[in-house]
């Protein structure tokens, strides 16, 4: 496989990911997003149109495992901002209904896609010859009709199957997380903190995410009793900060190829810096 392409995929998530951390509309997040990712399928799709693939095998592997992590990210996108430019003005009942209803889709969708869905979930792949080479579409198979309309050399009759399961899976929890925040709101008063000066975080929401991941992992909060949750909600009240969807987050710090501990280290390292200079004084 071309090297171009993970390296695409890597810069696509690097710059998807400062976009949800540094952009706190939702709309205006969603429509940089698009942009970029657009532009990045149409690098990809350019170089497909060059490249032969080695094997039947090889050809599987990238519809069924490369290109949704390209074009999930464009559903993914692409739904959110419907939601958002759609979302209804009112009271929280409204909000709470259309919300729901939007979760109600989605399994719509997963209630007509049962057979792929256990297909793909269980990691099967004695259909993957029909479902992800392309030109070998078959009628019976449940096809997108838009699959009639698309360049058969750039997609396979499931590969946006595939991206879209991914999308959905990102899109419920967009809309449960949502609905939690609500709940939350009406049921749970914060912690409330009133100190003289208001400490505002202003370092990187990368570097926080981080660092309380460490912290919950080491178990100091209410003796290790805490849930990760309830931490970043503390702290994005008291330091007036939004941690959007860390979880997220946490998987692209996992994915880093430098340190994966690279706010921890530099901490380390300014403050034996820092007791160094004490010493010196």
């Amino acid at each position: 496989m071309n090297p171009k392409i993970n390296l695409y995929l890597s810069n696509l998530n690097e710059q998807i990911n400062f976009i949800d951390l540094e952009i706190d509309n939702p709309i205006l997040k969603c429509e940089k997003a698009i942009e970029i990712i657009l532009a990045s399928i149409a690098s990809l799709k350019h170089i497909i149109h060059k490249y032969s693939f080695k094997s039947e095998s090889e050809e599987i592997h990238f519809f069924k495992e490369v290109k949704p992590q390209f074009t999930s990210k464009l559903i993914y996108y692409n739904m959110v901002y419907k939601v958002e430019t759609k979302k209804p003005y009112g009271g929280e009942r409204i909000l709470k209904k259309y919300l729901n209803n939007e979760l109600e889709k989605l399994k719509r969708y997963f209630d007509n896609n049962l057979e792929f869905y256990k297909y793909y979930r269980t990691g099967s792949s004695y259909l993957d010859y029909k479902y992800f080479t392309r030109g070998k579409f078959d009628i019976k198979m449940t096809l997108d009709s838009f699959y009639f309309e698309v360049d058969h050399t750039f997609a396979t009759s499931h590969d946006f199957k595939v991206a879209k399961i991914m999308a959905h899976d990102l899109v419920q929890v967009y809309l449960e997380d949502k609905l939690l925040m609500m709940e939350n709101k009406e049921n749970k008063e914060k912690t409330q903190v009133n100190p003289k000066v208001k400490q505002n975080w202003t370092g990187s929401k990368v570097a926080l995410i981080e660092l309380l991941y460490a912290l919950h992992t080491e178990g100091v909060f209410n003796n290790g009793a805490s849930d990760l949750k309830d931490i970043v909600e503390y702290f994005e009240t008291v330091f007036n900060v939004d941690l959007g969807q860390f979880h997220r987050v946490f998987l692209e710090i996992r994915m880093r190829k430098s340190s994966q501990t690279k706010f921890i280290d530099t901490l380390k390292e300014s403050l034996i810096k820092r007791m160094e200079n004490i010493d010196e004084k």
